[in-house]
């Protein structure tokens, strides 16, 4: 097996690297963005996309063929507390659940691909939360130097939270399609 283990799992590792460059690439511009989006309005539609971005990728992973009543169901149910939570959240922490959410469904599909074409990965869920969190990490520290930008360890917590979150939705939905399939 060469770097990939199929032409899916390089397309998802390159989404993957895309996010993170899109992170990292936000730390230069994101107060002017923060600025854009205080408007309600800018600010509302914007994140209402983003947040139907989420829960696309999510569904995407989680749902891989025409999904039955039971999980679309299921699937309402977490769009449903997703959206509750989103609501409540800060303009920033929004930003994070956004960011950190796809990243480690990216990073989690590519892991789960691997594995499929007979590689081995131990515990991908487990291993692409890590490691979204681990890039979390890696963005509050180059915010140590950045005078506009704020070294937040509840940003890294969140960021973890975030793509846990994102996995067990997406390992929900699998299981729920397993055990009405079988």
């Amino acid at each position: 097996m060469g770097l990939f283990g199929s032409p899916r799992e390089r397309r998802l590792w390159l989404w993957a690297f895309a996010v993170v460059a899109l992170i990292f690439a936000s730390l230069g511009f994101s107060g002017r963005l923060i600025d854009l989006l205080s408007d309600d309005t800018a600010g509302a539609a914007a994140f209402s996309v983003a947040l139907l971005l989420v829960a696309a990728t999510i569904l995407t992973d989680g749902l891989q063929s025409r999904p039955t009543r039971i999980e679309v169901a299921v699937a309402s149910g977490m769009v449903a507390v997703i959206l509750m939570v989103f609501l409540r959240l800060t303009l920033a922490e929004r930003s994070h659940l956004i960011e950190y959410a796809v990243l480690a469904v990216f990073i989690h599909a590519a892991l789960t691909e691997r594995v499929e074409q007979g590689g081995r990965v131990r515990w991908p869920a487990v291993l692409s939360i890590l490691a979204a969190a681990a890039i979390g990490v890696i963005d509050e520290a180059i915010q140590l130097t950045l005078p506009h930008r704020v070294f937040d360890p509840i940003d890294m917590l969140f960021n973890m939270l975030a793509a846990g979150s994102a996995v067990v939705a997406g390992l929900v939905l699998a299981r729920v399609r397993r055990s009405v399939r079988i």
